[in-house]
């Protein structure tokens, strides 16, 4: 196995994109060959093993890595990164090649679905820095610790996801997927009650159907929760949608892909750079489109924590 700082480790995930990543990682693969990139290929085998492939990649001399994937990559990739302690962070420069369904991180950064246009930023290597989301939650009672480098749901949208992961787990596939388990939830799904501090003042105490604590802006396949958020400007970004009733839901349920949900009475926004949730009853998060435990949480702000690739017409 080549290791190099120049050399770039290559994380496939072949269930990406309802099988994208492997049926097309030969065309990639060829045109990184065409590049004359130097790499080595690996996939994973399971849930969460693209953590692991990244510190193990990390521990054996790269220091640049590349997602072959979707968000879901993306997130364990990331976390790879913060729990290895061989090297600082910012050492390591995170690439993507899209394979995914939603894309939505991808986004931010300019970078193509076009495999082409994908390895030429490779080739290009235009880095900058994101800050990311430092999460802790609870899962059966115990504290867990995640990094968030997109958007986190909670409330309906993470019971959404819980669904559509689980659906996808027992090898359920298709853009169909995600707006049938939006359906299913919406139909029973009751607000909360919430209490929100922000850089440890209140914010916020009451009924809450469905929140959003982003470093990025766009989620759920191009959806817009947190609009104004930008990925270096050392503030994460938080919506409320408070309790309100289903119809009016519905009725401004586009803006959230327009970029106008605050345009909505009812929707509240802040920017903070450490956020505390308590809910009653218990309630669920997701953190870049992964499932992953149960309130309260608390997001702390890590600033410029991870070096990004991004695409060759980022302005």
């Amino acid at each position: 196995m080549e290791k190099s700082n120049e050399a770039w480790l290559v994380i496939v995930n072949p269930k990406a994109g309802s099988g994208r990543g492997l049926k097309d990682w030969p065309i990639i693969s060829n045109q990184m060959y065409n590049s004359s990139l130097r790499f080595t290929c690996v996939f994973t085998e399971h849930k969460y093993h693209a953590v692991e492939l990244t510190v193990k990649a990390i521990n054996d001399g790269f220091r640049n890595i590349v997602a072959v994937g979707g968000d879901g990559t993306i997130h364990e990739v990331v976390n790879g990164i913060f729990i290895q302690k061989k090297v600082p962070t910012t050492d390591i420069s995170l690439a993507v090649i899209p394979t995914g369904t939603g894309n939505d991180w991808i986004r931010m950064f300019g970078i193509s679905k076009t495999y082409s246009e994908a390895v030429r930023s490779l080739v290009e290597k235009r880095t900058v820095l994101q800050d990311v989301g430092k999460v802790s939650y609870y899962q059966t009672r115990v504290n867990h610790i995640r990094y968030m480098a997109n958007v986190s749901g909670l409330g309906y949208d993470a019971v959404v996801n819980l669904m559509y992961n689980r659906m996808k787990d027992n090898g359920r596939y298709g853009k169909w997927l995600y707006i049938l388990c939006t359906i299913r939830t919406f139909l029973g799904y009751r607000s909360k009650k919430f209490s929100v501090k922000v850089d440890g003042k209140d914010f916020y105490d009451g009924m809450v159907f469905s929140g959003a604590v982003g470093i990025g802006k766009y989620n759920g396949g191009g959806m817009q929760q947190t609009p104004y958020a930008l990925f270096d400007d050392g503030l994460m970004d938080m919506t409320i949608i408070r309790k309100m009733s289903k119809f009016k839901i519905i009725r401004n349920f586009g803006l959230l892909f327009s970029g106008s949900i605050y345009d909505v009475p009812g929707v509240m926004h802040v920017q903070a750079k450490k956020i505390e949730i308590g809910t009653v009853p218990e309630s669920r998060i997701e953190i870049d489109g992964e499932a992953v435990g149960n309130s309260p949480f608390v997001f702390e702000l890590v600033p410029h924590g991870i070096r990004v690739v991004v695409g060759p017409d980022y302005a």
